[in-house]
């Protein structure tokens, strides 16, 4: 089992920067990748960015060049800086991690409004 305890949530101005943080604890040896998603009200779940045990990452079209995802292992914490936030932004970004055998766990979510 894996647990995923995300934090970095709140209201931003537009062009505003944030940083999420993911806390995984548990059996965090057997995580092959983590990222992020997010959902805005009535739409579906979408990928945001993604990192591997490797620190390969990829992104999103609608964050790329504005967001960067890092981890630190020795806290085993992943981060999401966003920049230049706009209003789609907004959303509940959600920390999610896949185990190598391709079980998905996910955070409680995080809520980001950009707004001014």
């Amino acid at each position: 089992q894996v647990q995923l305890v995300e934090s970095g949530g709140g209201l931003v101005q537009p062009g505003g920067s944030l940083r999420l943080s993911c806390a995984a604890s548990g059996s965090i040896f057997n995580i092959a990748v983590m990222g992020w998603y997010r959902q805005a009200t009535g739409k579906q779940r979408e990928p945001v960015a993604t990192i591997t045990r490797f620190a390969i990452t990829n992104y999103a079209d609608s964050v790329k060049g504005r967001s960067t995802i890092s981890r630190d292992n020795t806290k085993n914490t992943v981060y999401l800086q966003m920049n230049s936030l706009k209003p789609e932004d907004t959303a509940v970004y959600y920390c999610h991690a896949r185990s190598y055998s391709n079980i998905d766990y996910w955070g409680q979510g995080t809520q980001v409004t950009v707004s001014s």
